[in-house]
């Protein structure tokens, strides 16, 4: 495997590592009719079809069979939003009716479906016979839906594209990082301003001469922050999805200089930095303590770990480790707990528990050799999912001290893939994770326990202010 492939590799993992799960059995779900519509994925995907009202049906009833919460969830609430998204649809093309009108629900789930699509396809027989339109309505309606949930996990994965000129190794977007990332979508009122750059990936903000440290002061026109919350334009603009392809102007204070500049940035397809790629990346800090980051829990990611640690120590004795998980968006549970297991043998490292409040414990691997060194981890809002599993059993358990900031809230469980009748795929939680101490880590985060922000001038001068409170902290 070539080294990009590998990163291509890695993208696509992190993409989808909160929907990969060991395989289980699942119960199907019935739509109101009885039919059996939820089944997991099989085989090669299939290419997709035209979402439809009965698609909506399947995730409607498939979620009422298997979500975490199912036993408590009001499922007019996911109604309710999924009729507003159609309706809005409706007057954005210019197509609003006097019958788009929601019906009155009664609480019973299979009467208030009944309700809903009776109303639903009044509507959209009124419409053109035009099955781009008809799924246009049907597609903004489910990811309403599966959006009301107001699950990190939950997500209908659709229309996934990439562009016909994409070869491995290809990044898309602005090619840069900020203090704000794309995790903040989950809860906008986790990032704090100022909004300014942190890492220069390459590509249009190559090309403009944007660095480190750069404040973002408004984003087409438009502050990045109202009343002290990160707008969601913003981070849209900021992280584009392909094929979104409109440019962003960006007005940039340079801090050091205070010169003020507009630069335009047009998404596109770029080749980033090899060393912003690396999943592992290492080097030997004063005193013997290893410096290692890990971007991601990718397959082989607790391995990696391990022989890069041991390659450091190959010289010289090891007297500490920091472990840098700064913008680690997660992967897989199962690297998550093996790495954990180096530092600790007999112990519970998360819960996965069900709606019924019976809980499964995730146990440490103790075939895993332990490191026996002191432990400092670096965390921010992009550490999230498997990052947090993480996170959180070291300072449970105390394994070690965390280091930064609060990390995202992004971890309510495991998401398991269902199959839809488009082809298309539904992902959400069964199952609700709690940290060691059974404490909830969704929405909330893991505290660290030192507090060290990188500001703006941080970044600008390539100050690390909390390595720098890691180093101090191995060295007492």
């Amino acid at each position: 495997m070539t080294a990009k492939s590998m990163t291509a590799g890695l993208v696509l993992f992190l993409a989808v590592a909160c929907t990969a799960t060991p395989p289980r059995t699942q119960p199907a779900a019935t739509t109101a009719g009885g039919s059996s519509v939820c089944t997991e994925p099989q085989g090669n995907p299939q290419p997709e079809t035209p979402t439809t009202i009965d698609v909506v049906e399947q995730a409607y009833f498939c979620i009422l069979a298997n979500y975490y919460g199912r036993a408590t969830l009001d499922a007019r609430a996911l109604l309710i939003a999924g009729f507003a998204a159609f309706t809005r649809e409706l007057n954005r093309g210019g197509r609003d009716l006097p019958e788009a009108t929601m019906p009155a629900l009664t609480g019973d789930r299979h009467a208030d479906w009944a309700a809903f699509e009776a109303a639903y396809r009044r509507v959209t027989s009124r419409l053109p016979d035009d099955a781009g339109l008809q799924g246009k309505l049907a597609a903004a309606t489910l990811q309403a839906i599966v959006a009301g949930l107001g699950d990190d996990h939950a997500r209908w994965t659709h229309g996934v594209k990439r562009p016909p000129d994409f070869y491995d190794g290809d990044q898309y977007g602005l090619g840069l990082r900020a203090s704000v990332g794309p995790q903040v979508r989950v809860d906008p009122g986790t990032a704090l301003p100022p909004l300014f750059i942190t890492g220069v990936l390459g590509g249009p903000a190559k090309d403009a001469g944007l660095r480190p440290g750069d404040v973002i002061e408004s984003i087409n026109g438009s502050a990045p922050f109202v009343d002290g919350e990160v707008t969601p334009a913003a981070v849209t603009a900021l992280y584009p999805q392909y094929p979104e392809a409109r440019a962003v102007r960006l007005h940039i204070l340079r801090q050091e200089t205070g010169r003020r500049r507009t630069v335009t940035l047009k998404p596109g397809l770029y080749q980033p930095d090899p060393a912003t790629q690396q999943v592992v990346t290492t080097k030997l800090l004063r005193d013997g303590i290893a410096y290692v980051r890990l971007s991601g829990f990718a397959p082989d990611a607790a391995d990696r770990v391990f022989r890069a640690i041991s390659r450091l120590g190959a010289s010289r004795t090891l007297t500490g480790l920091v472990l840098d998980l700064r913008g680690n968006g997660g992967g897989s549970p199962g690297e998550a707990i093996r790495l954990l297991s180096g530092f600790a043998h007999g112990k519970v490292t998360a819960y996965q528990c069900a709606a019924d409040g019976a809980c499964d414990p995730m146990r440490t691997d103790d075939s895993v050799a332990l490191l026996g060194l002191p432990l400092v981890v670096l965390t921010d809002r992009g550490c999230a999912s498997a990052c947090e599993h993480f996170s959180s059993a070291v300072k449970d358990l105390r394994l070690g001290r965390l280091v930064g900031t609060r990390t995202a809230g992004g971890v309510s469980g495991p998401a398991q893939p269902y199959l839809l009748g488009d082809n298309t795929t539904l992902a959400f939680p069964s199952t609700h994770h709690l940290a060691p101490s059974r404490e909830v880590i969704d929405r909330v985060g893991v505290a660290p326990d030192h507090y060290v922000p990188l500001t703006p001038q941080d970044a600008a001068a390539g100050r690390d202010p909390a390595l720098d409170e890691a180093l101090n902290l191995l060295h007492k």
